[in-house]
């Protein structure tokens, strides 16, 4: 009996790893496969650039604005030269509402911010003047007691653990400069700047008050410099910005990873339109609309670019991370449109892959027709604000081929 039951077993697990499919799980990327169930981090995209949906002007009290969270509905920044102070912004216009000063700590290079749900971490760990710091430190700051205007501040001291050299090695000449960090449930993860192999490595810290030696976990290949990072934990998402030699500045997303294996599934660089934006800070609410800050860059009277608080919409890129999956389906039949709602944006997202004419129709469960129109641009959004909850299709007509689609607006 109990080999017949051995045998059963044996058989249940080798389905069971029958059934399970490696490869790329994000109908979004080239290498898409329908039929994988994990996500192996295969997925390869095409190159994209966005622009900002809006963008505001900084006052020059921000012109070295390094770091962003967004926390009470409101940004939050600092600067990264000798100012010990932290400015709370309006996410609607950029401006100063409030500041908050931070006694007895220093400011040698603070660049980068980062948040849980009861703290406030600063980064005092720029590097990059010749790389052989050895007081790297990062502050923790009650939420609480800052909201009181008397900040308890807790230091944790660090050092790489696979820095083995302390030699200067002259301006902008390191990999163990770092101005991106995260907070998990648990831990500190930094990502660093690599100035020389243009790659970043990735660190973890506890998140108490000590010394400790940062651990090396992976260096992956960005092809640019990480200037900052934000975690959308609910949407099991890091967003890094960067910028490459050039002055290119991009997002580089990672996504659908496993247990706080950050590079272990999507990864995808997204080129941002503003050129010689030295992007240092971002942050968002959602995980859709993002917030970048850049320093004030001027270069031989020939590059003269102002600090900017830009805010950029990257919802249809990062669709599967973000969506419910309220629609039956991602394609139709011919694989000419993707599909899906946005439940941040509470609307339809239609993307017209090989930009054929087509026509549209929303109807309700009493098949009364909604919303109609044609159409044959290479994305459309159908707002949902004026739909209430509640069961609909949505019919689409090309060529000769009808596809329908349930969905539900919640």
């Amino acid at each position: 009996m109990r080999y017949f039951a051995a045998i059963l077993i044996s058989i249940f697990v080798d389905l069971h790893a029958i059934a399970q499919i490696s490869g790329c799980t994000d109908p979004l990327a080239n290498n898409y496969n329908p039929n994988a169930t994990i996500n192996n981090g295969s997925c390869t995209y095409n190159s994209v650039t966005v622009s900002p949906i809006t963008t505001y002007t900084l006052v020059s009290q921000l012109n070295e604005t390094s770091g962003l969270i967004f926390w009470n509905d409101t940004i939050y920044t600092h600067n990264d030269n000798t100012d010990k102070r932290i400015y709370a912004l309006d996410s609607s216009n950029g401006s100063i509402v409030k500041t908050y000063s931070l006694g007895g700590i220093t400011n040698i290079d603070w660049e980068e911010i980062t948040e849980d749900s009861t703290s406030v971490y600063l980064g005092d760990f720029g590097n990059n003047a010749n790389g052989n710091r050895t007081n790297l430190r990062i502050y923790k700051i009650s939420k609480v007691s800052l909201w009181n205007n008397n900040p308890q501040i807790d230091t944790i001291k660090f050092a790489y653990s696979n820095q083995t050299s302390f030699t200067a090695t002259g301006s902008n000449n390191t990999d163990f400069d770092c101005e991106a960090f995260i907070a998990t449930k648990d831990s500190l993860y930094l990502f660093t700047k690599q100035w020389v192999s243009k790659k970043t490595s990735l660190y973890k810290l506890p998140k108490t008050a000590g010394i400790y030696t940062a651990q090396f976990i992976l260096t992956h290949d960005v092809q640019g410099l990480i200037t900052g990072a934000t975690f959308v934990k609910d949407k099991n998402m890091v967003a890094l910005c960067g910028y490459t030699n050039l002055l290119q500045p991009f997002f580089y997303m990672l996504y659908d990873f496993k247990n706080n294996a950050f590079f272990s599934g999507n990864k995808r660089k997204i080129n941002l339109s503003t050129m010689f934006h030295q992007t240092e800070g971002i942050t968002t609410k959602n995980g859709s609309r993002f917030y970048v800050s850049n320093e004030f860059f001027n270069q031989s009277s020939i590059i003269n670019v102002t600090q900017k608080l830009s805010v950029y919409d990257l919802g249809i890129y990062l669709y599967p991370a973000l969506s419910l999956g309220t629609l039956e389906n991602v394609y139709n039949k011919n694989g000419l449109f993707k599909i899906f709602t946005s439940l941040v944006n509470d609307e339809i997202v239609i993307i017209n892959t090989n930009k054929v004419n087509f026509n549209y129709q929303i109807h309700d469960i009493y098949s009364k027709l909604l919303l109609s129109g044609i159409n044959n641009s290479s994305e459309l959004r159908l707002p949902l604000s004026g739909i209430s909850s509640g069961f609909y299709t949505i019919t689409i007509h090309s060529a000769n081929t009808t596809s329908t689609f349930k969905f539900i607006k919640e």
